[in-house]
């Protein structure tokens, strides 16, 4: 990956509606580095600032208040012009679902959230029916 490549044009990066980016990612990738990471699985965790949601795979978080929490923190931060990333073991299911979150929290309606994530992220992001219920429920 270039290092001349714009934050917002890195692999794995979506624009929400306000114009904040957010790169979504799997745990395991090389990455260039984030100002902070939203963390959807266990395990080690990046060199730099990061915040983990207890989110099972395949399901949603255990804690919807934690998991909304640190969804907004993650938001502010990228409105803020800070580098932020999603990962999870897989980059699909649980990170396709907070990106689909972090655009309904960002002002897109719920009902066109799947859509988006999986045309601007991947393909099979938002992997289960209670993932998406989940969505719907968000706000």
């Amino acid at each position: 990956m270039s290092a001349a490549l714009s934050w917002s044009e890195q692999p794995g990066v979506v624009v929400l509606p306000s114009g904040a980016a957010v790169r979504g990612r799997r745990i395991g990738d090389a990455a260039s580095p984030a100002d902070f990471a939203l963390l959807l699985a266990p395990g080690p965790g990046p060199d730099w600032p990061h915040r983990r949601i207890r989110w099972p795979d395949f399901w949603i978080p255990l804690d919807r208040a934690d998991a909304l929490d640190a969804l907004r923190a993650a938001l502010r931060r990228a409105r803020d012009g800070e580098r932020v990333e999603v990962a999870c073991r897989g980059g699909m299911g649980r990170t396709g679902t907070a990106l689909a979150a972090l655009a309904i929290l960002d002002g897109l309606p719920a009902e066109r959230a799947v859509a988006w994530v999986r045309a601007g992220y991947h393909p099979r992001a938002v992997e289960t029916p209670w993932q998406r219920r989940w969505l719907r429920r968000l706000t």
